[in-house]
């Protein structure tokens, strides 16, 4: 299915989704100077690596909070309105689709690592921390009218490349109890949005799980197409990410298309396609 007319705010990493909800391209990041003039009224791609939903995990990796991007998304709000007329500007906002991905960077670059998080709370107190972000993010969108949401759960964290290298204790398997946590937090995830959809009127929030079927290629990269689940195509493939990661750093593969993982936290552009085609079915809320 394809959108004639139709508009995508990103809050999220996961590019493919956009595909298979029917949008033919990407929007671009906010800030950059493609994001001008009518450019803006085909969505915009406030996104930024190594946020989350914990306002401090943004700021140890100079990346922009929540709260920042939400303050971009007012101001884009008001060009919008500037350049269409109010009437015209809600008409978007309610028929857009924003898309949200966040929480990985808070367990695995913040809270795992930072002995005044977990030294403070459990993992499950954490998330309740998450939680309640997450739930204040969907209510400030609603009130500024937004009202097709997308949120991706959290990928099974105690398999990614970096996870097992740090946490793993010399094992080449998936860490149990980082996977353990994401599922607790995604069951949360899940709760709260069927709490916010029963208080929201009007409000389409889909969770989309990306646990289980990137699990599935992980677990059985063969059955997918893949050739190696542990190590990512980037650099030594066990914990490189960001800027440490391009075609010229030394170790990258040459088929990254056998690779699950790009890098030490994210899947590859195969493996993203093939998950967005899975989100398909997930997602048709969203663009009914």
């Amino acid at each position: 299915m394809k959108i004639k007319h139709g508009l995508m705010v990103r809050f999220d990493s996961y590019l493919h989704t956009a595909d298979y909800l029917g949008f033919n391209s990407y929007p671009p990041a906010y800030l950059s100077q493609e994001a001008r003039g009518r450019n803006i009224l085909n969505g915009v791609n406030f996104a930024s690596a190594a946020s989350g939903y914990y306002e401090n995990t943004p700021q140890l990796y100079r990346a922009l909070t929540l709260t920042r991007q939400l303050e971009y998304y007012k101001d884009w709000q008001s060009k919008v309105v500037n350049l269409v007329g109010r009437a015209k500007a809600n008409d978007i906002f309610s028929g857009g689709i924003h898309l949200v991905s966040a929480g990985s960077s808070d367990f695995i670059q913040n809270y795992y690592i930072n002995p005044l998080l977990n030294r403070a709370y459990t993992p499950d107190q954490f998330s309740d921390i998450l939680m309640r972000s997450y739930s204040t993010l969907i209510q400030n969108l609603y009130n500024l009218g937004a009202r097709r949401i997308g949120v991706t759960s959290l990928p099974p964290t105690g398999c990614l490349p970096a996870a097992i290298t740090l946490f793993g204790a010399g094992s080449n398997q998936c860490v149990a109890r980082l996977n353990h946590d994401a599922i607790s937090f995604n069951n949360k995830l899940n709760n709260t949005s069927q709490n916010l959809k029963a208080n929201l009127p009007g409000l389409k929030l889909v969770v989309f799980d990306i646990y289980n079927p990137l699990l599935d290629m992980i677990v059985k990269p063969t059955d997918s197409g893949f050739f190696e689940s542990r190590r990512a195509c980037c650099g030594t493939g066990t914990i490189e990410t960001s800027y440490l990661c391009n075609a010229r750093s030394v170790g990258t593969c040459s088929n990254a298309t056998q690779y699950v993982f790009w890098d030490g936290f994210h899947p590859s552009e195969a493996a993203n396609e093939k998950l967005a085609q899975n989100l398909l079915e997930q997602g048709f809320d969203l663009i009914s």
